[in-house]
């Protein structure tokens, strides 16, 4: 998934499939790593893009104030 195509649901919905992957222990060691390895870029964009949405707001938030 390319970061400027990145919706948070998505990378959500991943996460989960990724963590019901993990809890099946039906995951080979060298899947579970790409898939810890994946989760942890997962996680990474999904506090990305709340990080933009939360600036985003403030922006609006303050227009709003003066």
């Amino acid at each position: 998934m390319k970061k400027e195509n990145f919706k948070y649901a998505e990378g959500v919905k991943r996460l989960e499939e990724i963590v019901r992957q993990i809890e099946s222990d039906d995951l080979d060691v060298d899947v579970l790593m790409d898939r810890l390895k994946e989760a942890k870029a997962l996680l990474k964009s999904c506090k990305e893009k709340l990080y933009k949405v939360e600036q985003g707001i403030n922006e609006i938030l303050q227009e709003d104030a003066e």
